[in-house]
């Protein structure tokens, strides 16, 4: 059987995105059995269903290329090379965390990365997108942005003005939608004129293209093609990436405003075994090695619960520091 998968990535890096497709939902689930101990507080936005997105898009772009997300941002932080115990911790709201204890579940920061950011506010991330990508082009530095968002982002002035910006000054920003259907309880058809999100940049003469987000072959076929693009024309560029979170909202959302019968069906379509599947099909891991897998990222998490659970708190002059950057 010809390897369809081969075509598009050496087998070692295909199984590399099923282990960060892995790790990113293991960490997650630690994450909201965290919660529920009480050990993570506030809001918490979970990624379950959404790997195939963060992982793909992330294989295909640069190591110094800027990357900014919003509110659900942990597996996007992770895949970008952040510490999952660094991460854990940050959650935990201690000192060993990635922005020592001081950015929480939703401001994920890494600059060492280029990872700028997970935002809180809707659509907080498209000017800060742009403005990064100026800095890149007035440097004369072989770096894109990329700047993702869902679907609800999509509906903020922040958006439109961006893209506008983007396209009048010739930037080089890969805007990605991660549409999952639903801003908050809110279905996208119900809060959008134009569903179709990515049909709207043709209002910004900028090029865009849907694919299928549980797919992670496919996002990375897309981003790649997409990411290049924007930084040999220097020119923004759209990717829409349907997909579907597992959870509600956040753990504070019962997701009654979906059907059992919706989010079985797309269950069905989890982007992890869905990939497991196609790479013991095409010969390029077993079912064994898959499972190694598993249980490596489980040891992985288990261990950044611990190193979270045994950190100390930040001290109390601390809130004094890093007030202006």
């Amino acid at each position: 059987m010809e390897s369809r998968l081969r075509a598009v990535l050496p087998d070692a890096e295909l199984l590399k995105m099923y282990e960060q497709m892995v790790l990113s939902r293991e960490f997650e689930e630690s994450c909201a059995e965290q919660y529920t101990k009480g050990h993570i507080t506030g809001f918490l936005h979970l990624y379950s269903g959404q790997e195939a997105v963060a992982v793909g898009a992330t294989a295909a772009l640069h190591k110094d290329d800027y990357i900014l997300s919003a509110y659900r941002e942990h597996a996007q932080a992770i895949v970008r090379g952040a510490e999952p115990r660094r991460v854990m911790a940050e959650l935990f709201g201690k000192r060993t965390g990635l922005c020592k204890g001081k950015g929480g579940s939703m401001h994920l920061f890494s600059p060492e990365l280029s990872f700028m950011g997970g935002y809180a506010i809707v659509g907080g991330q498209f000017p800060i997108a742009v403005g990064l990508a100026f800095a890149a082009t007035y440097r004369k530095e072989d770096r894109i942005a990329a700047c993702f968002f869902g679907d609800g982002a999509a509906n903020q002035g922040t958006f439109h003005e961006s893209l506008n910006w983007a396209r009048l000054w010739e930037l080089p920003v890969l805007f990605v939608c991660e549409n999952n259907f639903y801003g908050i309880g809110t279905s996208v058809a119900r809060a959008s004129a134009l569903s179709d999100i990515h049909k709207r940049t043709c209002g910004y003469d900028i090029p865009s293209v849907r694919v299928d987000g549980m797919d992670v072959a496919a996002v990375y076929e897309a981003v790649k093609w997409g990411a290049d693009w924007v930084r040999e024309q220097s020119r923004p560029y759209l990717i829409e990436a349907m997909t579907y979170r597992f959870r509600g909202h956040s753990m504070a959302d019962p997701g009654k405003y979906r059907s059992l019968a919706e989010v079985e069906l797309w269950k069905a379509r989890d982007p992890i075994p869905s990939f497991g599947k196609r790479l013991v099909a095409e010969g390029i891991a077993t079912m064994e090695q898959l499972d190694s897998v598993r249980e490596k990222c489980v040891g992985w998490v288990e261990e950044a619960v611990r190193f979270a659970e045994e950190s100390p708190w930040p001290e109390e002059d601390e809130v004094f520091r890093d007030v202006y950057v």
